[in-house]
């Protein structure tokens, strides 16, 4: 069983100078103000899954290059520092930067907790050895190592962000119907993804199609025919609605459905994976659309680890102050704080959470620093 993250630490990182053994829950709720530091949080996870599956280096071209990821740039912050725990095994890592404007990993290793101590890779590359010991102790005969488990974990993380719903967006254009195996972080693969729950698992199928009835009475089913195109066979997100057998294109659903389809889709998708990462999900929907959401997400928390990060006090008034952390900045790095309920328990009686965020009781808004 792939285990959720228990707790993390991370110096260096973006405009995370220092977070040290940080509980994570089942549900976790990011706030904060406009570069407060949530999407460097989501990044890490991002970084994370990239390292998984030796992809460090693709990662780091893509987002700038080595220099971004140090806190301060890399004259000030010499070296990115993460020790994440899953249960009994640990991980942890360092990465430095290199002359070809790329990132080292330093030092690896992995922990079993009553084992016989950290067991340490050999650094210097610049991809991540964590998938090759896991295969390599598949080799010997051995599949139980902490690299099992923390691989598994690690490459399993989904993290999704649907803010691109324009007319050449993925999800709403042609795909192939074989990339069906995990829904894509863009929701590109969205209908490619459907087909296939709709033949091998049509009862969450109609549980995500109940769920887009809910927000849209209109929409009846999806219609999803392959069609072949040259040596492939595509697929595409076409839609009937109630009372009319005319089938809708993907660009014909607004930006709100669409958007919704794809976070129905994340969160009632069968086989999670051990962490889901949400950035935004509130983009474009109608505030009742946010309360069927707030209980999707609570019923997914039960099968999977949630990090979402929102801007929305509508969608944070549907949780509790346990399930939220704050994000601050102080001297030009991002503080993390978990809610206290017991501190807020007099201003709940009268107000809801999201209320409470918007008086700035909790803080979470932009710092004069």
């Amino acid at each position: 069983m792939r285990r959720p993250l228990d707790d993390l630490s991370i110096n260096g990182f973006k405009s995370i100078r220092s977070l040290k053994d940080f509980k994570l829950n089942q549900l976790n709720l990011l706030v904060g103000a406009n570069g407060a530091g949530k999407s460097n949080f989501v990044s890490f996870f991002r970084m994370l899954r990239a390292m998984s599956e030796e992809g460090l280096a693709t990662f780091v071209t893509e987002n700038g290059g080595a220099d971004g990821f140090f806190f301060g740039g890399p004259k000030h912050t010499p070296e990115i520092e993460a020790h994440l725990k899953f249960g009994q095994n640990e991980y942890r890592f360092t990465l430095a930067p290199t002359a070809s404007v790329k990132l080292m990993v330093k030092e690896e290793a992995v922990l079993y907790t009553g084992g016989d101590g950290w067991k340490r890779y050999a650094g210097g590359g610049t991809e991540s050895q964590l998938k090759q010991w896991k295969e390599k102790r598949s080799n010997w005969g051995s599949h139980y190592g902490p690299e099992h488990y923390v691989y598994e974990a690690v490459s399993s993380w989904l993290v999704y962000h649907f803010h691109d719903t324009s007319a050449t967006a993925g999800m709403r254009r042609d795909h192939s119907v074989r990339n069906w195996r995990e829904l894509q972080p863009d929701a590109s693969n969205i209908a490619a993804f459907l087909l296939r729950l709709k033949t091998r698992n049509p009862e969450c199928f109609e549980q995500i199609r109940e769920a887009v009835q809910i927000i849209a009475p209109f929409f009846d089913d999806f219609l999803l025919e392959p069609e072949t195109q040259g040596d492939n066979e595509v697929v595409r997100l076409e839609w009937r609605q109630k009372g009319s057998s005319y089938p809708f294109q993907p660009w014909q659903l607004s930006d709100g459905t669409i958007r919704f389809i794809c976070l129905a889709t994340a969160l009632l998708q069968p086989s999670p994976p051990s962490t889901i990462v949400i950035d935004e999900p509130e983009l474009g929907l109608h505030p009742f659309a946010l309360d069927v959401l707030a209980g999707l997400m609570r019923d997914a928390s039960e099968r999977t680890q949630l990090i979402v990060s929102t801007q929305s006090p509508a969608l944070l008034n549907h949780f509790d102050p346990s399930e939220v952390i704050v994000v601050d900045r102080e001297a030009g790095a991002s503080r993390f704080r978990r809610l206290d309920a017991e501190s807020l328990s007099e201003w709940l009686r009268d107000f809801a959470l999201g209320d409470l965020w918007q008086k700035n009781v909790f803080d979470g808004g932009p710092v004069h620093e």
